[in-house]
């Protein structure tokens, strides 16, 4: 693709003039059919939509956008940004009083949203503490005009030869995009991004990495979130096609329908599709010879001998067959998870970004792939280590014209992470002498011990990954009850029920501690893990499937004080 595409608009007229005969996305209609949705057609929608808009008046107007991913989330998008206005995805798992202040904050004049939402919705509406002009459903209302409506009064304006879509100038330098970071309503901020933020980081994603044509991509990021709202514009600069996945239950059996051969997703996905890969061969007693095989198509590829996907071929055919690389952000993954997948053929990516950096800043490639690292800058962004400690270790900063153009009305959070010409990205890490890099944990993570040690929650993490029995584990810092300023290093593990058939949770819990122990024999006296708890109930997870440590931490606090009045109560009544 041409790589002086500065704006998104641009980026989609390059795809449709390349690809417009491809499929760019396939649907699947109530009746059991499948749709599919050409380049050329996807364009002539986003134009009828955005025709639409413009001459019922919405010129840079904030567009709010809630729902699961869809083909007409998509669309409502596109003819948001390609007719210069303002996008506001939001996280449809939003709570009501978090969704109304986040229509407050941005100033939203326009919704568009799911079946799900729509109580939500009208209840916005009528409080009247909100902008909202008009609200357009996703699905068919009687009574209301919904997307397909606006496409039906857009096309009869286009061929009565209205054109406010063509004389519509896109300023790649204005905000273009108002994305909510995560947390509670108070604390989330709101990143700024433009389009030539975003277009920067397209351009530069498709130069790294290898995307195709003939690629079909299955949709499985929120797209209110930025990796997944950036990866969808990625896929239709490649000419890549998109379908929809039914729910993550149904996901293995989406990949052989679909054929789906490339994804961009979290860690968490592909180690639980690898752990249940593992599982079955050790039932029907393959556990050694799937291993076996790993080692020996490892040693016949650095002979430049590939046979991975001859050798695991079941394996690979209970996803389609098709499958041929995944990209994975947003958290770290278990190197030996990515070596797995490599060893069946298909080639594990891991990137990482942030959504002040239209998301992606590293990525490995498929000739530049050490596991453990999130790689080497993609094209077109700078990375280096801030104030590295004696271990090179330090905050990871960047720039690019993929940085974000600030926090919406909070200048003075924009200026503690935007400095000296770079972004400081918050995370902490190390850069090793070819040139990759590795994320080491969060700064605001790191569990700093009254000695001045400093602990990193997520180097420990990976440690877990060798419990068979780990569904989940985080590591945090526990204020000691004798002395609140002393943190004590505290594991929280969910464990896989299956693992331990039959035994009760004091023998799971002695089980557990005893393994841990030998972890805590291979770590520093500071590292060691002092406190277990364990359980089988899945923590608090953030759309994108991060663990909401905050959360996770208070309950324990609150676990072990509740426990401490237990038996203090005790004490009183045996007294």
């Amino acid at each position: 693709m041409e790589v002086n595409l500065e704006n998104i608009r641009e980026i989609m007229e390059d795809a449709v003039s390349k690809y417009g005969a491809n499929k760019a996305f396939t649907l699947k209609q109530g009746d059991g059919e499948y749709r599919d949705i050409s380049y050329s057609r996807y364009y002539e929608e986003i134009r009828c939509l955005g025709e639409a808009l413009l001459c019922r008046g919405f010129s840079n107007t904030r567009i709010v956008i809630i729902g699961k991913n869809s083909y007409n989330w998509y669309l409502a998008n596109m003819a948001t940004l390609l007719t210069g206005n303002i996008t506001v995805p939001l996280d449809k798992e939003l709570k009501y009083d978090e969704f109304e202040s986040s229509l407050v904050r941005s100033e939203a004049e326009v919704i568009f949203y799911d079946e799900k939402e729509a109580d939500a919705v009208a209840k916005a509406i009528s409080s009247g503490k909100t902008r909202i002009k008009a609200a357009f459903p996703f699905f068919k209302v009687a009574d209301k005009t919904d997307i397909y409506d606006l496409k039906v009064e857009g096309k009869e304006l286009v061929d009565g030869n209205s054109n406010r879509y063509d004389d519509v100038v896109i300023n790649p330098d204005a905000m273009s995009f108002m994305i909510f970071t995560s947390g509670t309503t108070s604390q989330s901020k709101i990143v700024m991004l433009s389009h030539r933020n975003v277009a920067s980081n397209v351009v530069n994603t498709i130069a790294s990495e290898p995307i195709y044509d003939t690629d079909v991509n299955i949709s499985l990021l929120p797209y209110h979130h930025t990796f997944g709202l950036t990866c969808q514009i990625i896929m239709f600069a490649a000419g890549a096609s998109t379908v929809f996945c039914d729910g993550l239950k149904y996901i293995q059996q989406n990949f052989k329908e679909y054929g789906v051969s490339i994804f961009v997703g979290v860690p968490l996905l592909i180690e639980t599709m690898y752990s249940r890969i593992l599982k079955k061969a050790e039932k029907e007693g393959l556990y050694g010879r799937l291993k076996a095989m790993g080692r020996v198509v490892r040693v016949l590829g650095k002979a430049h001998i590939d046979i991975r996907r001859t050798v695991f071929k079941g394996v690979l055919e209970a996803f389609g067959g098709k499958l041929r690389m995944v990209i994975l952000g947003a958290a770290a993954a278990n190197p030996e998870c990515i070596k797995g997948w490599n060893d069946f053929g298909v080639i594990c990516l891991q990137g990482y970004g942030l959504t002040e950096t239209s998301p992606v800043l590293s990525a490995e490639r498929p000739a530049y792939r050490r596991p453990g690292s999130v790689g080497i800058p993609i094209e077109g962004v700078s990375m280096d280590v801030y104030e590295p400690d004696e271990n090179g270790i330090g905050e990871i900063v960047a720039r690019g014209e993929n940085i974000m153009l600030g926090y919406y009305e909070n200048e003075e959070a924009t200026n503690e992470c935007i400095y000296d010409g770079w972004f400081h990205t918050g995370d902490l890490g190390y850069r090793d002498k070819d040139g990759y890099y590795y994320i080491t944990g969060r700064k605001k993570n790191v569990i700093v011990l009254m000695n001045g040690k400093n602990v990193f929650p997520e180097e420990i993490e990976q440690e877990l990954n060798v419990l068979p029995y780990k569904e989940e584990a985080i590591i945090v810092g526990i204020p000691n009850a004798e002395d609140e300023r002393d943190l004590v290093v505290t594991l929280k593990l969910v464990y896989n029920p299956e693992d331990f058939d039959g035994k009760t949770s004091e023998e799971i819990n002695a089980i557990v501690k005893a393994d841990i122990e030998k972890i805590n024999d291979k770590l520093p006296s500071y590292k060691r893990i002092k406190r277990v708890y364990t359980t089988d109930e899945p923590m608090e997870k953030t759309s994108t499937q991060k663990i909401k440590r905050f959360v996770e931490t208070q309950k324990i606090i609150d676990e072990e004080k509740a426990e401490k009045l237990r038996k203090k109560e005790t004490m009183s009544e045996e007294a």
